[in-house]
């Protein structure tokens, strides 16, 4: 190590263009981790609010939950521990001021008694009709204010946003809470009686090893687990791969771009290698330096992208969906430190086979 940490002072400008360049692999993985993981938890941070255990759908809706269509009389058919009535749609609000005259959202129609109401951080939770509770978002990105009155693009249906909650977004778009008999009115223009009522489906707590704590005997209802439900939300999937190849890719190619920088040094010094041979300076010891020094090059330059990312995201826009997860960073981290260290033991062959009158010439 005091080998290693000398050579480093001594040559600052060589070595430090091996830290330049970890460092900005670093803070692209490290940005790009953080974008990956804020656009899926944008994604479904609405669902895992639910902190349930399964859906019910209908059976030939194939896990997909807007093609499921339930009576809400359905309810009655499901056996849990707790379970609640949830229905879903997409729509967009109009505004008559502010910067964003239409907003993408998506309505979910629950139950106001139910564990599916989420916690109110402003106002209060709708009592009734043409009342909605919305995620904070609409009100930091989009300027919707407390107890304004917006409407349904489409119609001339009105909904009045009386609270708002935290971490509501399904499907990258924020979601207003409403009523079941308001989201009938939303999705289908009127509202139908209550044995007529239209959901989406019915959110289950409580489980066992086998069905999720649910018992039906409606053979038209087919059980999912919430993990199974969320990998089939359209674009997850495909999202959390894409970025999960790129961000494993870019380790590999830091570790392999250290590799070279290492080898290529190695080889420059192969003279003083042979002078320390004579020296009677083991090829271990040397080796062992090498390694050291890849590491500490490899620690000032991912910690260097990771602080440098984590400051980016302070500064970004709200719009971006920026989230940093300790456990994913830190593993990231330990990653690519433990690549660069292996790509460096390709420098340690070299170094062994030096021959001492051959390099000192």
């Amino acid at each position: 190590m005091f080998l290693a940490w000398n050579e480093i002072k001594h040559s600052k400008l060589r070595y430090g263009l091996i830290v330049g360049v970890m460092f900005l692999i670093a803070y692209l993985v490290f940005f790009l981790t953080g974008l990956a993981y804020g656009l899926s938890e944008d994604f479904k941070m609405a669902v895992d609010k639910w902190e349930a255990d399964g859906i019910v759908l209908s059976e030939e809706a194939n896990g997909n939950l807007n093609m499921s269509s339930l009576s809400i009389q359905t309810l009655d058919d499901v056996q849990a521990k707790e379970k609640a009535a949830f229905a879903q749609t997409a729509g967009i609000i109009k505004r008559e001021h502010g910067d964003k005259e239409k907003v993408d959202v998506n309505f979910f129609g629950i139950d106001s008694a139910g564990f599916l109401m989420p916690n109110i951080v402003e106002g209060r939770a709708f009592k009734s009709e043409n009342e909605a509770v919305a995620d904070i978002t609409l009100k930091t990105e989009d300027g919707v204010k407390l107890n304004e009155i917006v409407k349904l693009a489409g119609s001339e249906r009105e909904v009045k946003i009386v609270g708002f909650t935290e971490n509501a977004r399904y499907v990258v778009t924020p979601v207003l809470y409403v009523s079941i008999s308001e989201f009938q009115q939303i999705r289908f223009g009127q509202e139908l009686p209550d044995d007529q009522a239209k959901i989406n489906g019915i959110v289950v707590r409580g489980k066992d090893d086998s069905t999720l704590g649910v018992k039906t005997d409606n053979k038209e209802l087919s059980v999912y687990d919430i993990s199974t439900f969320i990998n089939s939300l359209s674009g997850y999937s495909a999202q959390v791969l894409t970025f999960g190849f790129m961000i494993s890719f870019l380790i590999v190619i830091g570790a392999i771009v250290i590799g070279i920088f290492i080898y290529v040094l190695t080889l420059q010094k192969t003279s003083i290698f042979g002078v320390m041979k004579a020296q009677g300076i083991s090829s271990k010891y040397i080796s062992v330096s090498v390694i050291a020094q890849t590491f500490i090059l490899a620690v000032i330059g991912i910690f260097s992208g990771l602080l440098a990312s984590i400051g980016t995201s302070l500064v970004l826009p709200a719009a971006v969906p920026f989230e940093v997860n300790g456990l994913f960073f830190g593993g990231i981290a330990g990653a690519m430190l433990i690549v660069a260290v292996l790509g460096a033991l390709f420098s340690v062959r070299t170094i062994v086979k030096v021959d001492p009158l051959k390099a000192i010439g």
